[in-house]
């Protein structure tokens, strides 16, 4: 392994545009629960199958259900950034790493400090009423459990949708085509956390023509093969071994 982290080690000092392609291994270092972990959400007993229940139609047809699953799996409150995410905003402020492209809706890397960053699931800390488009924050959502329907209500009666993209949604067209830049001007390209079995998201990876493909994550990967560098250990071990120069 050690061998490992110093050909990690010179990669990254090698680079000038690295950039950070991460899913759920990410925060699951800072107490976030893994989907699809043994003690992830798509292992908990709830009436619906977590992925119905988490569907742009589920949330039109049944939205108080939604919000119940929501409040309780999905808003975590009192979380911090891990040194994964430390080390990255470190390695942007250093001018190595151009961007971060992350799966994960749970707004730590910008936290951390990272600068910029394209959230292609979106975020549970950004809301907006579906009516009048006004902007709520997570703290609106979690306290609507207390209210006469049990649904966040703006003032103008519209209901509020988190800015969280849902099955059967699509991914933001801006979001997709800087993450599609990003990665496809990119010298360098680590991969952490993520099994890469979500699309479209897990195929932005195929516009990367850089140097070097890192793959870090615990278990192996249908992309193993076609990376330069694969590591199979938690971020943060392999990340407190980095240092930024």
């Amino acid at each position: 392994m050690n061998d490992k982290i110093s050909r990690l080690q010179e990669i990254i000092d090698e680079s000038h545009r690295i950039v950070f392609f991460g899913g759920a291994g990410v925060s699951t270092e800072s107490g976030i629960p893994d989907f699809r972990s043994q003690d992830g959400l798509y292992r908990q007993e709830w009436k619906y199958p977590p992925e119905t229940i988490i569907s742009r139609s589920f949330f039109d047809r049944n939205p108080k259900e939604f919000y119940r699953f929501y409040r309780k799996k999905l808003i975590i409150k009192d979380v911090k950034p891990n040194i994964t995410h430390y080390k990255l905003a470190e390695l942007e402020a250093a001018g190595k790493l151009s961007a971060v492209v992350t799966q994960n809706i749970d707004g730590l890397h910008q936290l951390a400090g990272s600068k910029t960053v394209y959230e292609l699931h979106g975020s549970t800390l950004r809301n907006f009423c579906m009516k009048c488009k006004k902007s709520y924050d997570i703290d609106f959502i979690a306290a609507s459990e207390n209210s006469q329907d049990t649904l966040p209500r703006c003032g103008c009666g519209g209901l509020v949708k988190p800015d969280v993209v849902l099955y059967e949604e699509s991914l933001n067209d801006d979001v997709i085509n800087g993450a599609v830049d990003a990665i496809a001007n990119a010298d360098t390209l680590i991969i952490g956390g993520t099994s890469l079995i979500v699309y479209p998201a897990a195929g932005l990876i195929r516009y990367f023509r850089g140097n070097n493909i890192v793959l870090i994550n615990k278990t192996a990967t249908t992309a193993d093969a076609n990376a330069d560098l694969v590591i199979h250990d938690s971020l943060g071990k392999v990340f407190e071994q980095i240092k930024v120069n």
